[in-house]
């Protein structure tokens, strides 16, 4: 097989969630761009229609669901209309998360448990759903969760202060592995990536605040922008990455080598 062929992803569906806008937008377009046929979903139906404009002007097969998988009831759903839709999900990228900034003396529990819901256990239960009604069965999937270099450590207290996003993130690291662990038997890869500071609608503001001390301490002195994520993401999702599972992988300019 060519290095092109490896690459490939015509005849992949791949679903991602939080694909109307910032990091999951940008992966899905690129798994777009190299040929599968994508399905996004998000809370909001009018960013999930301009998101499908855009796709779809590039030349995309778009299909979207509007859903809110903080609520778990809804998750099945999201995989019944993609299945009924394109017959099978063979990339999962989880990208739907949330985050809260509080001292950690003063974090609401009520938040905290709102965090966690959605970045592990939401992303968990729609996992599971895809692997045991598609995956599993056809013994090949590849899952892209994205975690962030949060969950590899602390933060500056002068930046940010974010116990539950943290915490929540080094889950999904950890779950990661254990779901690469297990699931290997079945030819799923399971992997995370772990970005930095990109530019997006939740982290703009913090960016902003903070850019001469982001700056500082990233060796490429600079933020992530729109094209970061697409390599790495299409690696993991083609036939490239077969040999490659339980890995979380940094893209943040080279902040968590200092």
């Amino acid at each position: 097989m060519s290095v092109k062929e490896l690459f490939d992803l015509r005849g992949n569906v791949a679903l991602v969630t939080g694909g109307s806008r910032g990091l999951g937008f940008q992966i899905a377009e690129g798994l777009g761009e190299m040929g599968a046929k994508i399905a996004i979903t998000a809370r909001k139906p009018d960013e999930l229609d301009a998101a499908c404009s855009r796709l779809s002007a590039k030349g995309i097969e778009v299909f979207a669901v509007t859903a809110d998988l903080a609520n778990l009831d809804q998750v099945p759903g999201v995989v019944d209309e993609v299945i009924r839709k394109y017959g099978a999900v063979d990339v999962l990228v989880n990208c739907a998360g949330t985050s809260w900034g509080a001292k950690a003396e003063d974090h609401p529990i009520e938040v905290w448990q709102n965090v966690f819901n959605l970045n592990v256990t939401s992303l968990f239960r729609l996992t599971q759903e895809v692997a045991n009604r598609s995956m599993i069965k056809s013994g090949r999937g590849r899952v892209l969760n994205i975690a962030s270099i949060a969950g590899l450590f602390g933060n500056p207290h002068r930046i940010m202060r974010s116990a539950a996003y943290n915490a929540s993130k080094g889950a999904v690291v950890n779950l990661t592995r254990a779901l690469a662990a297990e699931w290997g038997q079945h030819g799923i890869t399971v992997n995370a990536i772990c970005p930095g500071y990109f530019h997006s609608k939740m982290a703009n503001a913090l960016i902003e605040r903070n850019w001469d001390a982001i700056i500082q301490n990233t060796p490429l002195a600079r933020v992530g922008g729109e094209e970061d994520l697409k390599g790495l993401a299409v690696l993991l999702a083609s036939n490239a990455s077969r040999h490659i599972t339980g890995q979380c992988i940094a893209v943040d300019g080279g902040a968590s080598a200092i």
